[in-house]
This record gives C-alpha cells, structure tokens and sequence, in this order.
C-alpha cells in the first residue's frame, strides 16, 4: 500500500472508529491483513461456534482458514447437505462473520442482500458479529454508501454469481426487479442497542467488493 494511502487510511480510521464508538460499536483498525487476522482472532473466543455470510473479506485476510484450522465449531453452509438448515443455526451461533458493502465515515453500515440471510443474521441473532472492512469501502456519507453498495458491490457480484440482472451486463444499478436481483434487502446498521455485540475491523487495504 502507498505511504500516503496508508497515512490517510490511518487519519481516516481514526474517525470511523469514534463514529462506530458512538454508535455502541466497536472499531479497530489494522495497518495489514496480518494484524486483521490477530486482531479478528482475539475477539472471537476457541470454542466459540461461528458461521458466516458471504464475507470475501473474511477470507482475504485469513480468517476463514484460520476459523476452520482451529478450535472452533464452523458451520459451513457451503458444504452442508441442508443449506437452510445451516443458515438458520445462524441466528444461535456465537459468531457471525460479515463484511460490509459500504460504510460511512461516522460509522453507519450498509448491507444489500438477495436471500437476506446475511442481513438478517447481522440485524439479530448471534451474539457477537465481526465486521472485516477494507478501507475502500469507507464514504462520505450514507448518500455515498448506497451509490457505492448498489453501483460497486452489487453489479460485481451479481457478475461473481453468474446472475442476469441488468447491472452484470451494464456494471451500474438499473433499479431492476428482475428475477435474479440480489437488492431485495436493505440494512442500515446506525445503533448497536446491545454493547459489544457488533465488531468492526477496518483493515488498510482493498478488500472485498
């Protein structure tokens, strides 16, 4: 990462975290993926049972191998016979891995989801979920936010999965209704009424889409 990226990652954090602060969340920063890893790994507890969205995030840093590898209980939707099953024993686990689609500098998270597992899951449920956040994924504003999750993260996922929405032909929002359209949920993550519950490592790289 450039010295001057990563020095305005490092001033930008800083205001994130006091936003997340102020929304009884947690924020951390970490310079390098590494430090993403030991830090994702001290606040989720061995022995701790933890499942996952679809959190390319998670795995960039580490984690998912590392969760897997280790003395936890990981359920693993991907590789389970019964995948409804497997996304319902969510709501009960430990911890929940996510990332976010977009983010915004005073600490207000935004999440789009198709099959709305994922939004749900961070909305109630398990009893801790940790955020892995690429610093490009930081905006202005909540305006800027959902630009960023309808116009960035979702055209490319769509695209990832193979879907036919008009954003993986066009690689911007259509504001489709189409069949396979993953902008069926919307959550606005801006208060935690529960202390320590929701966690948010901000790493100084470009993670996830």
């Amino acid at each position: 990462m450039n010295e001057n990226i990563t020095k305005r990652n490092n001033l930008l954090s800083q205001k994130v975290i006091k936003g997340l602060e102020s929304r009884n969340m947690s924020g951390y920063y970490a310079e390098t993926k590494e430090e993403a890893l030991k830090i994702a790994l001290g606040i989720i507890e061995e022995g701790s049972t933890v499942t996952m969205g679809g959190a390319m995030s998670a795995h960039e840093i580490g984690l998912v191998d590392a969760i897997k590898n280790g003395n936890y209980n990981f359920i693993d939707r991907d590789q389970a016979t019964d995948k409804r099953a497997a996304m319902l024993a969510a709501y009960d686990a430990d911890v929940f891995l996510s990332s976010a689609n977009a983010m915004t500098e005073d600490g207000i998270l935004v999440n789009i989801d198709g099959n709305a597992n994922r939004v749900s899951a961070i909305a109630q449920g398990p009893k801790k979920v940790v955020f892995i956040v690429g610093m490009n994924k930081v905006c202005d504003d909540l305006d800027g936010a959902m630009k960023r999750a309808r116009n960035v993260a979702a055209p490319i996922n769509a695209q990832r999965f193979g879907l036919s929405t008009p954003c993986a032909k066009t690689g911007s929002c259509m504001d489709c209704k189409s069949p396979d359209t993953i902008c069926c949920q919307f959550l606005i993550t801006r208060f935690s009424r529960h202390e320590g519950r929701i966690h948010v490592i901000l790493v100084n790289d470009n993670l996830g889409f």
